[in-house]
This record gives structure tokens, C-alpha cells and sequence, in this order.
């Protein structure tokens, strides 16, 4: 399974946390039922489907895709019946294919199930490709969605009375401040910079210039954050 803290990619879009997002649309007197979930794994992508089914349990159809990992390495999807090809691959595409900037496709920790009641008219396989495709757009046009940004935390520590001014020259250069831990000795103040070697490099440079190269900076590992679109 892909780690996110060994990921190539330092930002992917995802979908924002809370509730699973829903949207219906009718075609040609067929439901299509459709339900986004937030999911950084298999088990939570595939216990979409399985929810689904307990709760449209009278439903023809409950077609699944899912795209998981900052790389996006991890693709799967389910006709759950309907022709080969005219479901799950239409509605993965969908995913995958998603522009959430202009050029940029790069949607990831997000499960989708379409649940079908069948209407009475037939579509087609070309109309079920389109069908299937286009519940999945509809539902992506309006759910809320946010940049998932790794973030390199570093520490310095920093004598007590030393520790105010440095922590306000590091704000006021624009560097986001993490817990500032306080120990017996020293006080240890943490950074979260962009996961990028010239960033990186850049603020050890300016740590430099502000302590006359008295201190460095220590990596201390990565962590995942939301930021809004």
C-alpha cells in the first residue's frame, strides 16, 4: 500500500472532510444515485460500497470506483452487473481525468458509488458510459473539495530568552509556526515548510542570517494538511 510520507507527489486534491457528499440525477426515467467518500485507504473505499448496499438494498446497481494515494497508485473499480466497460472504467476516468486547476488532474483519496434504479428504458452501452460518467462530473462539480499539502517539520532549539524574538522573526518573515515545545534547558521551536529541497534550503539560509549561524535546523518528519481551494 502507498505511504503518503513516501510519496513523489508534495500536493494532491482530495475531497474535504465531513459527510459523505450525494447527488442524483434521473436519465431517461433511471436514478443515478451518487455518493462521494473521503478515503485514504481500501477498507474505508470498499465500506462505501458495502454501506451503500445495506442502504439501497432494492437497487439494481451499486457501481463503485475508487483512486487512492498522493501518486495516485491505487485504482480499482465495479460494473456490480452492468456491461464491461460501461460503469466503473466511465466513472474511474471520471476521477482520474478531473482538472481540479486548469491542466492539472490530480484528484486522489476519493471512493464513488452510483447507485442505479433502473427506469424502464433501455440506454444502451454508449448511453450507460455517458450516464455513468456524467452522475460522476455532476457530483464533482459541486462537492466541496481541498488542496492536501505535505508539509517538512523542523525544529531549532533555541536558549529561553531567545525564544520570543527568534519565533516572531521566523512570522514576520512568513515561515508558518508549529508547537513550540519548552524544555528544561532550551525552548525548541518547529516549522512546517513546503516539502521542497530550495524551500528547505531557504529557510535554513535565513535561520543563518537571523542567528549569525548559530543554529540549524533539524528535519523532524512530514505531515499531511488541508488547505482550502
Amino acid at each position: 500500500m502507498e505511504k503518503e510520507d513516501d510519496s513523489r507527489a508534495a500536493t494532491y486534491t482530495t475531497i474535504a472532510l465531513g459527510p459523505d457528499f450525494r447527488h442524483e440525477l434521473e436519465i431517461r426515467r433511471s436514478r443515478f444515485i451518487t455518493v462521494l467518500r473521503r478515503s485514504q485507504d481500501e477498507e474505508t473505499a470498499r465500506s462505501l460500497v458495502s454501506d451503500l448496499r445495506r442502504e439501497f438494498y432494492d437497487a439494481g446497481h451499486h457501481c463503485s470506483a475508487f483512486v487512492i494515494g498522493p501518486d495516485r497508485m491505487i485504482q480499482r473499480s465495479s460494473d456490480d452487473g452492468e456491461p464491461s466497460g460501461t460503469a466503473g472504467i466511465p466513472m474511474l476516468e471520471a476521477l482520474i481525468k478531473r482538472e481540479t486547476l486548469p491542466k492539472v488532474a490530480d484528484l486522489s483519496d476519493v471512493s464513488v458509488v452510483v447507485v442505479r434504479y433502473f427506469g424502464g428504458i433501455l440506454l444502451g452501452a454508449g448511453g450507460l458510459v455517458r450516464a455513468y460518467s456524467e452522475s460522476v462530473s455532476a457530483a464533482l462539480d459541486l462537492a466541496p473539495l481541498v488542496h492536501r499539502r505535505r508539509l517538512r517539520l523542523c525544529a531549532v532549539e533555541v536558549p529561553h530568552a531567545d525564544a520570543g524574538r527568534l519565533e516572531n522573526d521566523l512570522r514576520n518573515a512568513g515561515y508558518v509556526m508549529a508547537e513550540t515545545g519548552y524544555e528544561a534547558r532550551h525552548a525548541v521551536l518547529r516549522i512546517a515548510l513546503p516539502d521542497d529541497a530550495a524551500t528547505i534550503s531557504e529557510a535554513h539560509a535565513r535561520l543563518a542570517s537571523l542567528t549569525a549561524g548559530h543554529l540549524e535546523l533539524r528535519p523532524q518528519g512530514t505531515e499531511w494538511v488541508d488547505v482550502p481551494l
